[in-house]
């Protein structure tokens, strides 16, 4: 018997990924698409890429119906769309993967202070696992509610994590120098992500006050068992897809590079998906891919980290699918590789 997948919100660029991933999972079908259009267009209208793969139409349903007729769901909606209709789901006894960032921060009221709004649910909060599948993978098992992370608290989580955990860095003073595709703002069209505006261009933004600051924060305080506070400078690049992040710290004490390779590598040890690597990281090298390739290097008194990986696969649908293969008992890897 194959897993029923529905799928709220499947006209961006994470919901297409996600159905691309899905459709060569042997244990999954997509049974429902939904979007906010009442004229029921068809899925490969909104995703070409999807003609002769998938005939389904885009359905504008309640999440009460999607619910009827699946037996997982996928929420890839905005911040603050998502949370009412996952609380529907999780009511219906449905487990849920959300894509958005309304079930990641633990505390209603940062959510409120950084994303400008009341919490829609957050009776849900205490219940929802972190998917940061390499942290969290026995939580995963009995997760009935599953916060998706963000690409760029992926990246700067995952190299930072098991050093953090093993004291070898100092938890302040840390700096996170993130690049992103364009991909990352979403298919929505804005002026920022206009080709005349970002082609041929580089640029900082939200530095300091960008919502993913929180998320990184909560996730590497719960690893260090102590606050941890960063500087996250996110940037955009003219390119389509993937992430480099070039981290900054302080080592607690004298290292080498290869010291910090092994803390890396026995913190992952058994995790399909990271790769600690001897050379800089692309985020070609990872590109279409569920990886994320990290390494480091000292510099005098400084250890610069560095992580590479697809914004929309490990960061976003490709973890959403590693989460779902956990949660449902599955090979980590199924449809992944």
């Amino acid at each position: 018997m194959k897993i029923r997948v529905g799928i709220l919100g499947a006209t961006g660029y994470t919901g297409l990924e996600l159905i691309k991933l899905l459709l060569r999972h042997p244990q999954a079908e997509v049974a429902v698409v939904t979007s906010r259009r009442d004229d029921e267009p068809p899925l490969a209208e909104t995703h070409p890429e999807l003609t002769g793969r998938l005939d389904l139409p885009l359905l504008n349903l309640s999440p009460e119906e999607v619910c009827r007729r699946c037996d997982c769901i996928f929420a890839c909606l905005p911040h603050g769309a998502a949370a009412e209709s996952v609380a529907t789901c999780l009511n219906a006894d449905r487990p849920v993967i959300d894509f958005s960032a309304d079930f990641r921060l633990k505390d209603a009221a940062v959510y409120a202070h950084w994303y400008g709004l009341e919490h829609a649910a957050p009776q849900h909060l205490p219940g929802a696992v972190y998917g940061l599948c390499e942290l969290y993978k026995p939580q995963l098992t009995t997760a009935r509610l599953v916060a998706n992370p963000g690409c760029y608290p992926t990246a700067a989580i995952l190299p930072l994590a098991p050093l953090l955990r093993a004291e070898l860095i100092e938890r302040d003073g840390i700096i996170i120098d993130a690049k992103s595709g364009v991909s990352g703002a979403g298919r929505t069209p804005k002026l920022v992500t206009h080709f005349p505006e970002c082609n041929e261009s580089i640029s900082a933004y939200n530095v300091g006050k960008h919502r993913h600051t929180p998320e990184i924060e909560q996730e590497l305080s719960a690893a260090a068992g102590e606050p941890v506070r960063v500087v996250f400078a996110p940037h955009l690049v003219p390119m389509d897809r993937g992430i480099l992040a070039t981290i900054y710290a302080r080592p607690t004490r004298p290292l080498t590079k290869q010291d910090v390779l092994a803390a890396m590598r026995e913190g992952y040890q058994g995790c399909p998906f990271i790769r600690v690597v001897d050379h800089l990281p692309a985020t070609r090298h990872v590109a279409h891919t569920n990886f994320c390739d990290m390494t480091a290097e000292v510099v005098g008194e400084t250890l610069v980290m560095f992580a590479a990986i697809d914004n929309l696969i490990k960061g976003a649908s490709g973890a959403a699918v590693q989460n779902f293969n956990i949660m449902f008992g599955m090979e980590e890897t199924t449809a992944l590789l």
